[in-house]
This record gives C-alpha cells, sequence and structure tokens, in this order.
C-alpha cells in the first residue's frame, strides 16, 4: 500500500519517544485507523498520557487533557452557555472536549453522571448542550487512562461505557532495555519534556483512514470473525459474551491492522492480534470464573486455539 510510508513515519516517531510499548503504539494507531477509541489502563508511570500526548504531536492534532476527579461536572467537560449582559443574549463557552485528542485521565474517579458525558461525544461525535447540538471535529479521538489496582474512591466504568472504545489496551513495564534507553534519553534531554515532530498532515491522516476502511475482506475472514464472537457466548465461564457490535469492531480494528502491516487485505493474524485488546472490556465473566482466577484475556485465548482458522 502506498500509505506504508506515512504510517511507518508515524510509528517510528512514536518509538522515538515511548520506549518499549511496541504493541501498545501498534494499538493506539490502529484505533486511530478505526476511527475508535481507546482505553489505556496500568499502573502510574507506564507512560499513558505521555503515549497519547506524543500521538497527538506526531499526528498535528489539537491535544487536551482532562483530569478526572469526583467533583467534576458534565458542564466542566462539555461547557455551558454563559449569559453575556452586553449582547442580552447566551454565549457558549466550549469545554475541553471541543479538542481531537481528548486525553480523560483516571477516567474511573469521576461519578457515572461526569463519565456517562462522554457518550454521545465517542459514539457520534457531537455534543449536544441546551438541546442545541454541536459537531466535533473529524479526528476526535478520546484515549482515557485508568489504574487497575487502586480502587479506592473510583466509580468502575458500566459496561455501556466501556463498550465505546474500540480497545482497552493494558499498559505493561518497558520490555528489554527499553527502560536504560528511556532513562539515557531523560538525561539527554536535561529534565526538558519529550517532543515529538509532526510527520502527517490531515489531508493524509484522512486518507489514511479512508484506505483503511477499504481494506479488501474475504468472506471467510468474516465468518471467522462471527466464529470467535459466538464462541465468546457459548463459554461455560462467560456470563455475558461479546456482542454484534463487538463483531463490528473487530472487524474494523482487523481492517486497520491490516492497513498499518501495510496490506491490502485482511489475514487471520489481523484479526487474531487485535482479538485481546478488543475483546477483553466486552466479556463478563461468571462469579465462580472470577474466584478461580480466570481472566478475559484466558477465555480469549482459548477461543482462538477453538476457533477453526480460515485457509
Amino acid at each position: 500500500m502506498s500509505d506504508a510510508s506515512p504510517l511507518s513515519r508515524l510509528t517510528a516517531a512514536l518509538s522515538g519517544t515511548v520506549f518499549g510499548q511496541q504493541r501498545v503504539l501498534a494499538d493506539l494507531v490502529t484505533a486511530f485507523l478505526a476511527r475508535g477509541h481507546v482505553l489505556l489502563e496500568g499502573v502510574p508511570g507506564v507512560a499513558k498520557t505521555l503515549t497519547a500526548r506524543s500521538m497527538a504531536g506526531a499526528l498535528g492534532l489539537l491535544f487536551t487533557r482532562i483530569q478526572f476527579t469526583p467533583d467534576l461536572m458534565p458542564a466542566d467537560i462539555l461547557g455551558t452557555n454563559v449569559f453575556q449582559p452586553q449582547d442580552n443574549a447566551f454565549r457558549l463557552v466550549k469545554g475541553p472536549i471541543f479538542t481531537e485528542v481528548l486525553v480523560a485521565d483516571e477516567i474511573n474517579r469521576t461519578p457515572p453522571k461526569a463519565q456517562a458525558a462522554l457518550l454521545e461525544a465517542m459514539e457520534e461525535r457531537q455534543v449536544t448542550i441546551d438541546g442545541v447540538t454541536h459537531p466535533l471535529p473529524p479526528h476526535f479521538f478520546v484515549v482515557a487512562t485508568q489504574n487497575p489496582l487502586e480502587l479506592e474512591g473510583t466509580y468502575p466504568l458500566p459496561e455501556a461505557q466501556l463498550d465505546r472504545f474500540l480497545m482497552r489496551v493494558r499498559v505493561g513495564y518497558p520490555e528489554g532495555d527499553a527502560e536504560t534507553t528511556m532513562l539515557r534519553a531523560f538525561h539527554q534531554r536535561e529534565g526538558r519534556p519529550p517532543s515529538v515532530d509532526r510527520v502527517l498532515d490531515a489531508p493524509t491522516l484522512m486518507e489514511l483512514q479512508a484506505r483503511a476502511a477499504r481494506v479488501t475482506c474475504d468472506d471467510s475472514i468474516l465468518q471467522y470473525v462471527v466464529a470467535v464472537v459466538r464462541d465468546t457466548r457459548a463459554s461455560p465461564r462467560v456470563r455475558l459474551g461479546a456482542s454484534p457490535r463487538a463483531a463490528q469492531a473487530l472487524l474494523a480494528a482487523a481492517k486497520a491492522r491490516a492497513a498499518l502491516m501495510g496490506n491490502d487485505f485482511v489475514t487471520p493474524d489481523d484479526v487474531k492480534g487485535v482479538v485481546p485488546s478488543v475483546l477483553n472490556h466486552r466479556l463478563l465473566l461468571k462469579a465462580e470464573a472470577e474466584v478461580e482466577g480466570v481472566t478475559a484475556d484466558d477465555v480469549l485465548k482459548q477461543t482462538l486455539e477453538r476457533v477453526r482458522v480460515p485457509r
């Protein structure tokens, strides 16, 4: 594909700022190409916010970060109409959601009412304030973060909110010698924050997303996606399996992954590569499975082993 070069420049730019997180970066770029949103889950200090900021910088998009707190209100996110005495009229003061890359930092630290303020924006790329609908930029991209370990004073995201994220990506510690490389770069910057150069322009972004949507998909791949999703529903360890919307998300992510790899068509490996991040937050396990220590990732691994791969 002719877009392999721009994507290579993008991944190279991100790798020069975020070290040892190749899988995370691949998932992040995949979600953006598929016009989805990402929930980054990991302990503090593993570069979740830096990853999102670097992505925005490399794409040349406007970046806004919201620190989600227990006292955050929907108007703090969306904005509000303020009366202007000099004009004798109300004027919209836009909130931080009017951006292109929005980082919802520690999204599970705010009550459900504030969490729900993102629902319309994530699903329809628009917000409604006092009955008036306001469009968001076409590249609107939400990267939310949460700490899976520190649960005191948090409000777990309901299934309807989780389902709006194309992917839930678990961010671990850097791989191999990446931590040494990271420290070397930190030392060489002499305390300055890392920066990433813009490598793509707006027309290129639109073309990349359009090409990802047009990637060829054989009927056998469609059947494979359906078989994977349906197998999660039949698992004896699962109380609620993946939905038809999850199947659509899986296909969109597989097409984007194929485009990222420079291919014109989807392969079974593209599907398998995105299954964990696309489906791990869409399964509800039975209580006895959780007691046994079984995770959604375990169920998905067994699913991929059971479902026949098309040839």
